[in-house]
């Protein structure tokens, strides 16, 4: 058996008691709850950032691909589903799925307020399945081969404002000229608690929206793109522009709500910067007490050179020493931040204020390779920093230390 891996068992907090079995307990503790901060605050930066992108995503997809238009209007500028892009979209393999849409302005009229709405306009190729987390109350519309259907979605916010509920039947006036109006029931309440979204979009059948504008049967406001990895969005807008038409235009969803995801973004920063400090203070924590045990294990040290161990042999015992209580801290933390992840996940334990975060729960989302990195680069950083205390054996003199009380 290796001598310095041996000597630091019989050294460790499990075969001594007093002050070095306290000094041992505190760096594992110290270990633990810094490993245990760190892998909490990625599980939670995760949640939010995919719970957030996923409501965005799953209204409007990650791209969206329109006409080109000269101001910024509400109202999209008709383009076809015979364009190249759309009868061709299926042949790029990155593709996941393509939706149709169109936007109209309106005038929503409960039975005392009258608020203005944006409705988005849906076919029957609507990913009802990324969509159902937000639907809150009631169902999705359900389409007519022969005729646009009179069912409609609104945000749990609008239907609070105006006093309605699923089953009421409303009046939607829309802006243009002349004015029309169009009879309405409401077969569901969705919520993303996004004020982009919930503040004024209804969801309605697309071709109530091409019968008021007079549109054919294959026009349409635009297309939703959703592509295989949303987290890598950038590597797909060369091959997007290079199927798509000459006189269409290509849109990124993040560019398009860039103050949520740069939100999301700055967050990155917050919890980076908190690593580093936790990495400092678990780094200066593990410095410290292995100046401590140095200092405790003095005569030791003076008995092992007066017996002819070498500098390197017994700075391993410390080493080791040190690694036996990373190791000990990292299990502890893993598994408290691990039991604390589930627990949130499952339980929904720690509640938040929707309208500040955008959600009602503090979320959890499990990145196993940012998980292992993490341990890894706490595991790294250290162990290197063991061997600057331990470089303090060589100075010691055995005829000293062997006195020293």
């Amino acid at each position: 058996m290796n001598l310095s891996y041996f000597i630091a068992k019989r050294i460790s907090f499990k075969r001594t008691g007093g002050f070095t079995g306290t000094i041992h307990r505190i760096a594992v503790a110290s270990v633990a709850i810094g490993i245990a901060i760190s892998l909490i605050s990625f599980m939670i930066l995760g949640g939010f950032q995919n719970e957030i992108s996923n409501k965005v995503f799953s209204f409007t997809g990650h791209f969206q691909v329109m006409r080109f238009m000269s101001g910024n209007a509400f109202e999209e500028s008709p383009t076809t589903k015979k364009s190249d892009f759309f009868r061709d979209y299926a042949s790029q393999d990155y593709i996941v799925h393509v939706q149709t849409f169109a936007h109209k302005a309106g005038l929503l009229k409960g039975d005392n307020e009258v608020e203005g709405v944006l409705m988005k306009g849906v076919g029957p190729e609507f990913d009802t399945l990324a969509f159902r987390n937000s639907i809150k109350k009631g169902r999705f519309i359900q389409f007519s081969d022969s005729s646009a259907s009179n069912e409609v979605l609104l945000s749990a916010k609008i239907a609070n404002k105006l006093l309605l509920d699923v089953g009421d039947r409303v009046t939607i006036y829309f802006v243009q000229d002349p004015p029309r109006f169009r009879r309405l029931e409401i077969v569901g309440l969705y919520e993303t608690l996004l004020e982009n979204f919930d503040d004024k979009i209804i969801i309605g059948d697309i071709q109530t929206i091409r019968n008021l504008n007079g549109w054919t049967e294959d026009q349409v406001g635009g297309f939703e793109v959703f592509v295989k990895d949303s987290k890598k969005l950038e590597n797909y807008v060369d091959p997007l522009y290079e199927v798509l038409d000459y006189d269409l235009k290509l849109v990124k969803v993040t560019d398009k709500y860039m103050e949520i995801f740069d939100w999301l973004h700055l967050l990155n920063n917050n919890v980076y910067i908190f690593l580093g400090l936790i990495l400092f203070v678990a780094a200066f924590n593990m410095v410290s007490i292995l100046f401590i045990l140095i200092m405790e294990r003095t005569q030791m040290i003076g008995i092992l050179k007066a017996l002819g161990a070498r500098n390197s042999q017994i700075r391993k015992i410390f080493v080791w020493n040190g690694i036996r209580i990373i190791g000990r801290g990292m299990l502890i933390g893993n598994a408290l931040a691990l039991g604390f992840g589930w627990l949130q996940d499952k339980y929904r334990l720690i509640p938040l204020d929707p309208e500040n975060y955008y959600m009602s729960f503090v979320p959890i989302y499990w990145n196993w390779p940012v998980f292992i990195i993490l341990n890894i680069l706490v595991l790294i950083v250290t162990s290197l920093v063991l061997f600057l205390p331990a470089m303090v054996i060589s100075n010691i003199q055995p005829i000293k230390s062997i006195r020293f009380d």
